[in-house]
């Protein structure tokens, strides 16, 4: 034997390697948002629990918002050459393949992808558009689904992170389009690496009420309006409600959420942007989650992480309310409602019966339907039958 040569133990596991990387399939990721981006974290969650099944998933990035689209254009045109018969997840949003919302971009790099014989299968984090105010959003939101409709007619496997009945432009013939749900982008242990609680048994003597992320611009100040409005009901009602605001736009609406607070009783607790270990670890340790960003989706990473915390979650219904988000413990009423929103949080924060019932069904439902292992597991079908 040379000095050199490879035992075959050795060679074995490296053309093994070189296999299972020609085979894997690739998260394919264009702009960065800022300051997080739930798209990444979704395929860092993705990549580890393929991991956990002994697959892998590789995760690549085209980064036109730094490079330029002729550079970033440039190199997938040269990377994907290997990708002939690779799976590319590529990972829809409008402001991922766009800055202003107008995403024909991203028809640009699938072209690059078809043409390179990659496999196909778009991820649409995006699902509809309601906003039509001023004349740039009712150019945009037609670009936006004359786009996805182009992309779903390419792709050879559709991931939907609703039911393809809540999906306002998908084409008729849509057998391609597989749901699922997402997951909630934390880790299985809180900030200290120690295991993550799942929710309070009962609700305590100061009861409180969770708030995961507040939308920006102006919709800011109307939700931490609405918010204050809700918590205020039930503080009437109730001896001890604190508020907790954290995540992406509560350090925003403070001033806001305090101003309209102001003489109210209710605790205001604003935590800005955390690890998501820390993020896991005071949802846990919330009563309640109350969700205002809209109606309750499977698409809705904050209400996804309060399941996966075991929390009860209270918020508005809508049109991409569905299974197998009702299978989890909410409690929701008309959207804008907000006197109903107010009894169903107290509805829930008083009685403990209720609450235990609709924390076990949280618990019950992260693990069928939202967890990252079930969630690998119905990519791998997915891909398999396609």
């Amino acid at each position: 034997m040379h000095g050199k040569e490879r035992p075959p133990a050795a060679r074995d596991a490296r053309l093994q390697a070189e296999a299972s990387s020609r085979l894997a399939p690739i998260a394919l990721l264009g702009r960065q948002d800022q300051p997080t981006d739930g798209v990444r974290d979704y395929c860092a969650q993705l990549q580890e629990a393929f991991a956990r099944r002994g697959e892998r998933l590789d995760v690549a990035e085209m980064r036109w918002d730094t490079q330029g689209w002729l550079r970033a254009v440039g190199k997938i045109w040269k990377e994907s050459r290997a990708w002939r018969g690779r799976w590319v997840l590529f990972q829809y949003t409008a402001l991922m393949w766009s800055r202003r919302g107008f995403p024909v971009g991203a028809l640009a790099v699938l072209w690059i992808l078809r043409w390179r014989g990659a496999r196909l299968c778009v991820v649409f984090h995006d699902i509809r558009n309601d906003q039509t105010r001023g004349w740039k959003q009712r150019l945009r939101v037609p670009c936006q689904y004359w786009t996805m409709r182009k992309a779903f007619r390419w792709a050879a496997c559709a991931v939907l992170t609703v039911p393809a009945k809540q999906v306002p432009w998908l084409p008729r013939n849509s057998e391609r389009a597989v749901f699922i749900p997402v997951g909630a982008n934390l880790p299985e242990t809180d900030s200290e690496g120690s295991a993550a609680t799942t929710g309070n048994a009962a609700p305590r003597a100061t009861a409180t009420v969770a708030v995961f992320g507040v939308t920006a611009g102006t919709a800011n100040s109307e939700e931490a309006e609405e918010i204050s409005y809700v918590t205020k009901r039930v503080r009437a009602k109730l001896a001890g409600v604190r508020l907790m605001v954290l995540g992406r736009g509560s350090a925003e609406a403070e001033a806001a959420l305090r101003k309209h607070l102001d003489g109210s009783g209710v605790e205001l607790s604003v935590l800005g942007l955390l690890p998501a270990g820390e993020v896991r670890r005071k949802l846990a340790a919330a009563s309640v989650l109350l969700c205002v960003r809209g109606h309750l989706s499977s698409r809705r990473g904050s209400a996804i992480a309060g399941i996966a915390c075991g929390l009860p979650i209270v918020g508005y219904r809508g049109p991409e309310t569905a299974f197998p988000i009702t299978e989890a413990g909410v409690l929701l009423v008309d959207r804008g409602d907000r006197d109903a929103l107010a009894e169903a949080l107290g509805r829930v924060l008083a009685d403990e019966t209720l609450h235990e019932e609709l924390r076990q069904r949280s618990l019950a439902a992260e693990q069928k339907y939202f967890s990252w292992d079930a969630i690998a597991e119905q990519f791998a079908r997915a891909l398999a039958k396609h």
